[in-house]
This record gives structure tokens, C-alpha cells and sequence, in this order.
């Protein structure tokens, strides 16, 4: 069947029926027949089996139900793999599905660490398989223009950069199994929210060369790892900057990048670009939209991650990279890995990039 992009369409497996699967679910629903959903796998075939019955009460075809992942490797239908389970468990999901040619759409993070993201990208890169990661906030509307702005140049040089992740969670949200722990996720709010927003700014001012931080767990949740950071930043291109990130800020808000360049200042906030120019002029580009920062984590549209699968299936097809690539990724886990050592050492830390070669 070809897709009325006029590229054939894609058949795509959902590996994980977590909170973001119904995400996924509408998502791939509202893309089709440029992909479809042809099947489900989880760790419960019970939870599997019931939400391939709740895709067909939705009026989508029954997706088969798989029950190991060698059987999504020996099905030759399968174009891709959405990946959408907790990180702890990667590299062994991955391993048998890159070696059987399957590309892989994975949910962030790529790993627990630096380290472990590396790994699951030389992993594909070495089956020869595309690896591609859903950073949705890249396509909304305001962030696309964004990029756009940035690499026409009409911005100069870029002087500072502020990154604000003033989110909240209940501590139900924490009181799930592994959720908020070292072993289960890598860590807490860096990894597990604030990376999609690293990334987007990461997208925009390229890499950072140094940082300074401090990371806590505040008094308003029980769980292992962070639910706040701050941090310092020097990028590479002589800019300064900030991060500062936070679960336990109630009632929870949107996240902000600010970028001042020498002509302009960009501020992303809740999908709405605000461009003040230095002559005075204002421009105002994307709609205000839900980014799921309160007390409900999905308070967001399913169209980023559509738009997220459309571009990567796209990319398949064409044999080119999608919109943000597995070794794109690891510009984040570095980052992220040297705001928890400076915190960790009390004292200044190079960020170690490992984003070499081709993703």
C-alpha cells in the first residue's frame, strides 16, 4: 500500500503498553496508511491482549499480539519497532530486532546513562538499522520555526541561553515500581522530563562545553533519584547559560527555552514562539498547547508524536536520517551525565560528548 505521502506504508510494532502507549496508539491511527499499527508486545501478555482490544474498540484493526520478541524478529511484515518501555531494559529489547533488520523508534531516554545510550546506538548502527528517538517537542510548529530562524543566520551570535523546567508530579506518580530510581530509569527529573527540552535547546545552540551544578531531592517527594537541578552552563561557542529543572514546582508550568542573540531574543514557552527584535519589532509564531508540566503527565496532543513517526517513517523509506537520531541523542545523556557528577563532586565538569560519526 503506498501512503498518501506517496511513500509505501509502514507496518509498525509497539514494544511497551505503558502510560504513553495510547499516545502511540493515536498517533499511528491519525498517520495512516503511511503506518500502521500491526502489532503489540508487553512484558503481560494480559496487558498486551487488552490493549489490542482497546485499539479495536477504537475503530483500528485488532493489532497482532506478540508473545516474544523473537516472534516480531521472524515476522517479515514488520518495518519498525516503537519502543515505549522504561529504560532499565534496552539493549537486550533492541539487540534481537536491530539483528533482524527491524528499525527502532525509541521513547527517551536512549539508556540510563551516557554510556548505556552509546552503546544501544553502535548497536544499530551496527546491524545496520535506523535509530531514531521521539523527541516531539522538536515538531511543534514554534520549534521548527525556531530552527529555522537559527540557521538563517539573521540572529548573530548567541550571547545566553536559559533553560526553565518548572514542572510538578504527585508523589503517586513516583509511588509506580522503579519510577524515579537509578536501576528502573537512570535517574529523575533530568532523564525522565527535562531531557525533552535539553534537547530542543541543545537543537538550537549546539553543544556545551562545561557546567556547574547542584541536583536535590526536595522534602515534597520519596523516590531515589532528583526531582530538582540547577546548573551552569558554558557552551561551546562561548555562550553562558542555565538550567534549572524541577518536578516538585506545583501547580506545574510550562517549560521555557530563552535564547539572546545579538539581533533577537527567541523564548519557546508552551508552544509559542516570541521573537523580540532589537529594532523593536515583535513576532509571534505557533498556539499555546498543553505540555503535560501539572499534575497529569499526558495533558498533551498525540500530534507531535504522530509528526515524530510520520518523519521517521519518511526516513526510512528514503534512506535518509530522521529528525532527531539516536547519536543526536547522546549530545543530551552527556550533558545530563555531567550535571550529575559537578553535583555529585561539588565542583566545575568538561562535558565528555561521545556524538561522533554517523547515527
Amino acid at each position: 500500500m503506498t501512503s498518501k505521502t506517496g511513500l509505501p506504508g509502514m507496518k509498525a510494532v509497539l514494544v511497551g503498553t505503558g502510560m504513553v502507549a495510547a499516545t502511540h496508539a493515536a498517533a499511528i491511527a491519525a498517520a495512516g496508511p503511511a503506518v500502521t499499527l500491526h502489532g503489540v508486545h508487553a512484558r503481560r501478555p494480559d496487558s498486551a491482549r487488552a490493549f489490542a482490544d482497546e485499539v479495536a474498540r477504537g475503530g483500528g484493526d485488532v493489532p497482532r499480539v506478540y508473545d516474544g520478541l523473537d516472534e516480531i524478529a521472524a515476522d517479515d511484515a514488520v518495518d519498525m519497532v516503537i519502543i515505549a518501555t522504561p529504560p532499565n531494559a534496552r539493549a537486550a529489547l533492541i539487540a534481537p530486532l536491530a539483528a533482524a533488520g527491524k528499525h527502532i523508534l525509541l521513547e527517551k531516554p536512549v539508556g540510563r546513562s551516557g554510556e548505556e545510550a552509546a552503546a544501544v546506538v553502535d548497536l544499530c548502527a551496527a546491524a545496520g538499522v535506523t535509530l531514531g528517538v521521539v523527541f516531539q517537542h522538536r515538531m511543534r510548529d514554534a520549534s521548527r520555526h525556531a530552527a529555522d530562524l537559527v540557521a538563517s543566520g539573521r540572529l548573530g551570535a548567541l550571547g545566553l541561553a536559559q533553560i526553565e523546567v518548572p514542572w510538578w508530579r504527585e508523589q503517586a506518580y513516583y509511588d509506580a515500581p522503579g519510577r524515579g530510581s537509578y536501576a528502573r530509569d537512570g535517574g529523575g527529573v533530568l532523564i525522565s522530563q527535562a531531557i525533552h527540552s535539553i534537547d530542543l535547546a541543545l537543537s538550537l545552540t549546539g553543544p556545551v562545553r562545561a557546567v556547574q551544578a547542584t541536583v536535590a531531592t526536595t522534602r515534597f517527594h520519596e523516590m531515589e533519584a532528583e526531582d530538582f537541578a540547577c546548573a551552569g552552563l558554558q557552551f561551546a561557542n562561548g555562550a553562558a547559560g542555565s538550567l534549572v529543572a524541577s518536578t516538585a514546582s506545583y501547580p506545574g508550568g510550562a517549560e521555557a527555552i530563552t535564547l539572546q542573540f545579538e539581533r533577537a531574543s527567541l523564548r519557546l514557552c508552551a508552544g509559542v514562539l516570541a521573537v523580540e527584535w532589537r529594532d523593536g519589532t515583535r513576532e509571534s509564531f505557533g498556539a499555546t498547547a498543553g505540555t503535560g508540566g501539572g499534575a497529569d503527565p499526558m495533558a498533551f496532543t498525540h500530534e507531535w508524536h504522530q509528526a515524530i513517526i510520520e518523519d521517521f517513517a519518511a526516513a526510512v523509506a528514503e534512506g535518509c536520517d530522521p529528525v532527531a537520531t539516536g547519536r543526536d541523542a547522546l549530545a543530551s545523556h552527556d550533558l545530563i551525565d555531567a550535571i550529575t557528577r559537578s553535583a555529585r563532586e561539588g565542583r566545575r565538569i568538561d562535558v565528555i560528548s561521545r556524538k561522533a560519526g554517523k547515527a
